[in-house]
């Protein structure tokens, strides 16, 4: 009796958070969008970081805390992304409950990211300020110095770079709908000409910088290195830095400022 009155607990805020869970994918369509417009700023300043912040989630936030509603917008984030990160948790419970391993480990996955996004959102919001290659730098050292943590590091850097490669494959297929038609609550219906378009081509962009990103952690541990791991804004140095680099940097800025759109369009028409 009491596991069916938690369930029933758990799925009654499930289905409150959600308004609030939606806020949390417009704070993450702005968060992209200015992360785009950052990495295009790195491309355009040839990769020096001249004039630039952080081409990552610690430099957009820098940029609304920069604002003159920048606190309020902040404290706004921190309850958004917060929701939606608590309603993916439930999401991957009560799926988990329905023998649904593969959307409930997704939920999981999504609902600790979101967690950590608040996490950081948090920090600016009460006038501090975070470095996410300062941590993931940090993270890293802590992690080679432990037994086998040379191949902890090659083996993240495999999973990351992995997890790029599937978003490059989302954003080819048509997977990128199932962000619409997923899951409990999307309000279906039929969003703006070319927003599909813009879910692929902000997918594809994604996946580029993340499995540079893998690559990065890839290099690290086998350099035993890890001042060679590196975040998102590592992973866009890196691409100005190749043949053709500014070009591909200015698209996969692009590809971002896109997601950021699909992340609105995902607000309007689909499921936390």
């Amino acid at each position: 009796m009491c596991a069916v009155s938690a369930e029933q607990s758990a799925e009654e805020l499930h289905r409150r958070l959600e308004p609030v869970a939606r806020a949390g994918f417009v704070v993450s369509g702005l968060l992209h969008v200015l992360i785009g417009v950052l990495a295009v700023r790195i491309a355009l300043g040839g990769g020096s970081g001249s004039g630039s912040g952080s081409a990552d989630s610690s430099g957009a936030l820098g940029e609304v805390a920069a604002t003159p509603f920048g606190a309020f917008a902040l404290w706004a984030a921190v309850v958004a992304l917060a929701a939606l990160g608590l309603w993916q948790l439930l999401d991957g419970a009560l799926r988990a409950r329905a023998r649904e391993a593969g959307d409930a480990a997704k939920g999981f996955g999504k609902g600790v990211v979101f967690l950590a996004l608040a996490a950081t959102a948090l920090t600016f919001a009460r006038g501090g300020s975070s470095s996410s290659e300062g941590s993931t730098d940090d993270a890293t050292a802590t992690l080679m110095a432990s037994p086998g943590g040379v191949l902890l590091v090659g083996a993240v850097g495999l999973a990351v770079l992995g997890g790029g490669g599937y978003l490059v494959y989302k954003g080819c297929s048509r997977k990128v709908r199932d962000d619409l038609d997923g899951g409990a609550g999307g309000r279906g219906g039929r969003p703006p000409g070319g927003a599909l378009w813009a879910g692929r081509a902000g997918y594809v962009a994604k996946g580029v910088a993340l499995a540079v990103v893998g690559v990065l952690f890839v290099v690290a541990a086998v350099r035993a290195d890890p001042s060679q791991a590196g975040g998102i804004d590592a992973a866009m140095r890196t691409l100005v830095g190749a043949p053709f680099g500014v070009a591909l940097l200015v698209a996969v800025g692009a590809g971002f400022v896109l997601y950021g759109v699909w992340s609105f369009v995902r607000a309007r028409w689909g499921s936390p």
